[in-house]
């Protein structure tokens, strides 16, 4: 046998040999998730792009008004919609949740409930993304910049904020069309010591 087949059959084996050993020995499932997550949500997300169809006819989806599904929740304040069958990814204005997936930085107190709750809220759910002419966009990831609006007209980037999940975020001291109304809905949350504002959570 080739010393070339050798080795890729020997990568084979071996691969297979993890894979049995982590079900074996992983009967909650915990480690097959860590493991595995990243490649499952992957496949589910290129799998939704592969079978995504315009339908015959629609208007196209870049309109503020149109409806968009949700098919990634990357944390609390950031999401990917589908535009056309194509990804875009969205940064919330006005809001700051606590990180959860910036490899320089930590996980931060209430991040990963943060984002549960907008997974929960938004994931597979359809929404409207209105734009800040004070804040167009991209930002320098690459990311559009809006306002979540579910189907019946709340504003989600204000929900965050009013629940606790987000400080009131403005970026670079530039005003942005709700910026009073975050700014109202943090003191509240504050004074209600919603979330991450509850005595002792952020100690």
């Amino acid at each position: 046998m080739p010393q070339k087949h050798a080795k890729k059959l020997i990568s084979t084996l071996l691969a297979c040999l993890f894979v049995l050993l982590v079900v074996f020995f992983d009967p909650d499932g915990s480690l097959q998730k860590e493991v595995f997550g990243p490649f499952n949500k992957n496949i589910k997300k290129t799998m939704y792009f592969d079978t995504c169809i315009i339908e015959e006819g629609a208007a196209s989806t870049t309109s503020a008004t149109s409806s968009l599904e949700v098919v990634e929740v990357s944390d609390g304040d950031t999401i990917t919609v589908s535009r056309d069958c194509k990804p875009v990814t969205v940064r919330m204005i006005g809001v700051d949740t606590p990180e959860t997936v910036d490899p320089r930085k930590p996980v931060q107190c209430f991040g990963k409930e943060a984002s549960e709750f907008t997974k929960m809220m938004l994931a597979g759910k359809h929404v409207r993304i209105e734009s800040d002419e004070r804040n167009p966009g991209p930002d320098k990831y690459g990311r559009d910049l809006g306002y979540i609006i579910l189907e019946d007209g709340t504003n989600f980037n204000k929900v965050l904020i009013e629940q606790g999940y987000a400080h009131e975020y403005t970026y670079n001291k530039i005003p942005y069309k709700y910026q009073a109304e975050f700014k109202a809905a943090e003191k509240e949350a504050q004074r209600e010591k919603r979330g991450l504002w509850a005595e002792g959570v952020c100690e």
